[in-house]
């Protein structure tokens, strides 16, 4: 029975981590910070609930770490109405993609960690700071001055700092405040701290009626609103609210290999090279691994044209996630049965896992990228 509940609160736990930032482009605020809640919390659910041996569980954790970032910055190309405010998350979130990838490539115990404090992910409260943004105003009206100055303060002040504390320090919040403020083991049960710390109590509520009275006072000094608060990404879409965005981009061209099929090979390339480093008994090369996303994706951008010529598009994304998902998952069952005549094997465990979310990650790309074109294609 008991492995049976440990099993049961795993999977309730990996399905959320999965299902979570699928929400994150319709509703994106509540659902990146629903994800990072869940990242922060997972072990500490395993722990607290079940007898599970979570070394094997790390690699996925990171890896669906990148997921969920990976989504949030798709959803940008659905959502943001700010192209420079767009630009500079584009950069954000591929500058830490670009770090963390060089992270993996050169790890060995410790790490060099230091590379995750040159390429801190800025991009993540960044998105958070927008999404809070559009709760009440059109982001349009955020000048390029005040995005870059936004930028600028959460790289310096918040995840320099987090970055120093986590992966160079490396000291654990939790533990750094049982050891140095309560002054007990770090293994120390948080009831036994509060029964013998009872002014924790009083001094929260007073903390939190502060924050509430802040929270009060710089709503006061903040613009008017430009709309009802909504955290619905479609609510206020096509709102009149007297900004005008009036940046444009280029509009991609009708060749088969274009800058979308460019971007599109980098980023489920980079994010599977990371996949491929965090994730146990992988044992393709680097290379390797990008040669066969770029073929997948590439197979897959012409089967979807394909259909496209004989009048066939996917009118439901859950519709091309299955069919392309059959494929993928086709293809790859293929290369299993057929590898092991070359002396060759794969972890077929770890490929379908490969797969699932690559499949994911390109259907949403594939469905929202059209949304960012038509938005800021310049016109005549």
């Amino acid at each position: 029975m008991t492995e049976t509940t440990d099993l049961l609160v795993f999977w309730l736990v990996v399905l959320s981590r999965f299902l979570v930032p699928l929400v994150i482009p319709r509703y994106p605020l509540p659902g990146i910070i629903a994800a990072l809640i869940i990242d922060a919390i997972d072990q500490t659910i395993f722990q607290t609930f079940t007898n599970l041996d979570l070394e094997g569980y790390q690699g996925y954790d990171k890896a669906l770490d990148i997921y969920y970032l990976t989504v949030a910055y798709i959803a940008t190309l659905r959502n943001w109405t700010n192209l420079f405010a767009f630009q500079v998350s584009r950069f954000l979130w591929y500058y830490r993609l670009v770090g963390v990838t060089l992270f993996e490539l050169t790890y060995v115990p410790p790490g060099p960690r230091w590379l995750l404090l040159i390429f801190p992910n800025v991009f993540e409260y960044f998105f958070i700071f927008y999404e809070i943004v559009r709760l009440r105003w059109d982001p349009v009206r955020l000048t390029r001055r005040a995005t870059i100055l936004w930028a600028a303060f959460i790289w310096i002040f918040i995840k320099i700092p987090q970055e120093l504390w986590i992966h160079i320090f490396q000291l654990d919040m939790t533990d750094f405040i049982k050891e140095n403020i309560f002054g007990v083991p770090a293994d120390t049960p948080p009831a036994e701290i509060l029964a013998d710390n009872i002014w924790v109590i009083p001094a929260l509520i007073i903390a939190a009626v502060l924050i509430v009275i802040l929270i009060r006072w710089l709503l006061k000094k903040l613009p008017p609103k430009d709309w009802d608060l909504s955290f619905d990404a479609d609510a206020h879409q096509d709102e009149e609210t007297g900004y005008v965005e009036t940046g444009t981009i280029k509009g991609a061209t009708d060749r088969f290999f274009n800058s979308v099929l460019t971007e599109k090979i980098v980023l489920v390339g980079l994010v599977s090279i990371i996949f491929a480093q965090i994730l146990p008994d992988v044992q393709a090369s680097n290379l390797e691994i990008a040669v066969a996303v770029a073929f997948v994706i590439i197979l897959n951008t012409v089967i979807s044209h394909w259909l496209a010529r004989r009048g066939t598009e996917w009118q439901h994304a859950l519709t091309q996630f299955i069919v392309m998902g059959a494929i993928n998952f086709g293809l790859v069952l293929l290369y299993d049965f057929l590898l092991p005549t070359r002396g060759g094997s794969i972890n077929l465990g770890n490929t379908l896992f490969f797969v699932l979310l690559l499949t994911l990650i390109v259907t949403m790309f594939d469905r929202y990228y059209p949304i960012y074109q038509a938005r800021f294609t310049e016109s005549g």
